[in-house]
């Protein structure tokens, strides 16, 4: 027989050995509520601000009918390296020998859209510049550059492939200058084209002298460059980064120019502004500056402002610039590899920012 006590401690109130487990829980409870609160886990968007990271860049590709063939397998290649974190194409979408039709543009618009990685495209001359050549059609370059905007930059502030956010010109009517920040690096990504920055004149619509309009849109492109470039030089100072870097399609320093250029600076006029606000900016930024460009095919890494270079009287230039380094990627027939560059975690004792290597393409 079961004593009353005992009933009465199983249905008519706790048991001894009940209140005794709810204390000792409630204990527990106090206890854990007592402690300081445990570390959150680290947010991944700062945890990325501070390591390595990879971006690739390609220029002058694909030129003729049977590269424009084989782009979608190099950016099979590019895509295939899941190391980067964005791509850029320095400009030149085709030749300077072929028509640049509308059709042409929807092309390789849609091939961009096949890119995995977030895209940032600067025009070259070759697809709005040069494009009153006979051979290209005989249209007005203006216009071509109209049409480029639409197709390649209908949103501004977002890159073509996967969406990266940045910085653009739009309300200066230049959506494809943009800039944007990663890893305490500053990027600016500008329209400064071949043929002296597309001052030559168009021979092809029969002009032998700059045209007004040419001489307008040049100003106001050039206006928008250095205001960018010191925009991003402000940026970057304030924000304390680690380097800029700088994209163009044109090769401000290419060799083959240099004897022509000694004998008449002239020809290289639609630079000088720019090349002014680059000494002027590396000399005050306590830290590197890189320039890629494309234009000139050949492969090549200098300091084309470095004491003593052959370009600084061409440009007028008094001072040097010893931080700016310059790296041309190939094109045209040597544009078989993208270079593939490599920035530094914040925490690397080295003290070199950002490397580089070519990486061959598959086929």
């Amino acid at each position: 027989m079961t004593s009353s006590l005992s009933r009465r401690g199983f249905l008519g109130g706790p048991s001894m050995s009940f209140r005794i487990l709810a204390a000792a829980g409630l204990a527990a409870l106090t206890a854990a509520t007592a402690l300081p609160p445990a570390k959150a886990a680290p947010d991944p968007a700062e945890k990325a601000a501070h390591e390595s990271f990879s971006f690739g860049v390609i220029g002058d590709i694909p030129y003729g009918q049977q590269e424009a063939d084989l782009f979608p397998t190099r950016i099979g290649d590019l895509n295939a390296d899941r190391g980067l974190d964005f791509v850029a194409h320095v400009g030149d979408i085709k030749n300077g020998s072929s028509a640049c039709t509308d059709e042409y543009f929807a092309r390789i618009r849609a091939t961009f859209d096949t890119f995995e990685h977030p895209l940032v495209y600067t025009p070259g001359d070759n697809e709005w510049v040069d494009c009153h050549r006979e051979n290209n059609g005989r249209y007005n370059p203006l216009e071509r550059l109209d049409k480029l905007r639409e197709v390649f930059f209908p949103a501004a502030g977002k890159t073509l492939g996967a969406t990266m956010p940045v910085k653009s010109q739009n309300a200066l009517g230049l959506p494809e200058n943009v800039r944007f920040t990663h890893n305490r690096l500053a990027f600016s990504v500008l329209n400064i084209q071949g043929s002296n920055n597309s001052l030559q004149p168009w021979t092809g619509l029969g002009r032998t002298e700059t045209t007004p309009e040419q001489q307008a849109e040049a100003k106001h492109r050039i206006e928008a460059t250095i205001d960018q470039l010191r925009d991003t030089f402000a940026d970057a100072t304030r924000r304390n980064d680690r380097a800029v870097v700088i994209m163009t399609q044109a090769d401000m320093f290419d060799p083959s120019l240099l004897a022509a250029a000694t004998a008449d600076p002239k020809t290289m006029s639609g630079f000088r502004e720019i090349i002014d606000t680059l000494v002027e900016e590396t000399n005050d930024f306590d830290a590197p500056v890189y320039l890629v460009n494309g234009d000139s095919h050949v492969y090549a890494e200098d300091r084309p402002l470095g004491d003593g270079s052959p370009w600084l009287p061409v440009y007028g230039q008094d001072t040097a610039a010893d931080d700016l380094q310059r790296i041309t990627v190939d094109g045209s027939a040597n544009a078989t590899n993208y270079v593939k560059f490599t920035v530094a975690a914040n925490s690397d004792a080295t003290g070199k920012v950002l490397g580089w290597k070519k990486v061959p393409f598959t086929n």
